[in-house]
């Protein structure tokens, strides 16, 4: 079955042309899905460090780029072979599709997958140039085309929610949520340090929650985010500016360190920080997108003598098609709260506003509503 316009569809989409210049809405066109794909209307996206991170050139080198990656929306049009989603299904969309046939997938390692399935280049800006999409998706737009794969349908029996809110599944809460569950296997009896309290450390600290951990300490260097993470489910709040953050962890959990620690940073001194606040046999989770000539140093016999995992994850081990609906679904029972992540509400002209407001850490996400 297929659906929707013949002729190119015209909308409007935040652009940056080159590494370091500033994002503008541009005038786009976007050709009609092809085999697999689907057009979706985007209604709400979040605005992530990953957006900014290609925005200064740190995060793919193919520009002009659409930003954008974390959204909700309707699906409007589908190509050909596509039997799910359907036209005017809500979908939360997924910037990793399983392939389903390279040797992760067929080894039952789908979140591990070498070739994540992604729609063709279907957008371009209006003098021609084929955009580039960030994390295969382009949602700072009015529509996108995107692989069906990546479009997760919100589960019937949690709808209706307020996509501004299941956006964020897309990314920081699917990433966080899953590095607390899946990459740190974190249980009942963990105690949790996590390093950074931004949208996707307090999706930490809520994954730590749903797991009923023993202990969840927060650290930052904003005394907003730490007040936004105790709200949340820290129980004790950690100001990394005014002393030893792991010191403050040791004594907090009477000398030993904690079980499980969490890095949503992406530098290497708070790497070793979370290392070193871990116990003997702990867990050091790496989230945060380390800058590409980033080096960590640490005590090697220390870390062998301690018997402790240093691990990287992405995307927090999630698999989308499975976790997407769950975590919907523990939103629409308020197990989940995703509605206090949600700091500003702006449109497609406010994303350069957005990003600095960011960096000044006054915002947990800002979600645009084109």
């Amino acid at each position: 079955m297929a659906a929707g316009p013949a002729e190119p569809l015209t909308t409007r989409g935040v652009v940056v042309r080159a590494p370091g210049s500033a994002a503008r809405v541009e005038e786009l066109l976007i050709d009609p899905p092809g085999p697999g794909e689907v057009r979706v209307r985007v209604l709400a996206t979040g605005v992530c460090h990953t957006d900014l991170h290609t925005r200064q050139g740190n995060f793919g080198t193919e520009f002009p780029y659409l930003l954008g990656h974390e959204a909700t929306g309707v699906v409007e049009s589908i190509g050909e072979g596509v039997a799910r989603p359907t036209i005017g299904e809500t979908v939360m969309l997924s910037w990793r599709a399983p392939c389903g046939a390279c040797r992760f997938c067929a080894a039952g390692s789908p979140h591990r997958c070498a070739r994540p399935t992604t729609a063709q280049p279907r957008m371009r800006t209006s003098d021609g140039l084929t955009l580039s999409r960030v994390l295969g998706l382009g949602t700072f737009a009015t529509h996108t085309v995107v692989a069906a794969g990546q479009a997760i349908p919100v589960p019937a029996s949690a709808r209706p929610l307020a996509p501004e809110a299941t956006c964020l599944i897309g990314c920081a809460v699917a990433t966080g949520v899953g590095a607390a569950l899946y990459a740190g296997a974190v249980g009942p009896s963990s105690t949790v340090a996590v390093f950074g309290c931004g949208a996707v450390g307090i999706s930490v600290i809520q994954g730590a929650r749903l797991a009923h951990a023993a202990q969840i300490l927060a650290v930052d260097l904003v005394p907003r985010k730490l007040e936004w993470a105790r709200s949340l489910g820290a129980t004790a709040a950690i100001d990394a500016r005014t002393g030893d953050p792991v010191a403050r962890i040791k004594e907090l959990t009477g000398g030993a360190g904690v079980t499980h620690s969490f890095e949503a940073v992406g530098l290497p001194q708070t790497v070793a920080q979370a290392l070193a606040s871990c116990d003997v046999g702990a867990t050091c989770v790496v989230i945060g997108v380390p800058a590409p000539r980033a080096e960590l140093a640490f005590s090697l016999s220390r870390f062998f003598f301690r018997r402790q995992t240093l691990r990287a994850t992405s995307y927090g081990d999630c698999l989308p098609s499975r976790d997407f609906p769950l975590l919907a679904r523990l939103y629409a029972a308020g197990e989940l709260r995703l509605d206090e992540l949600v700091s500003a509400r702006i449109g497609l002209n406010d994303v350069e506003a957005a990003f600095d407001a960011m960096e000044r850490g006054e915002v947990l996400r800002s979600v645009i509503l084109p």
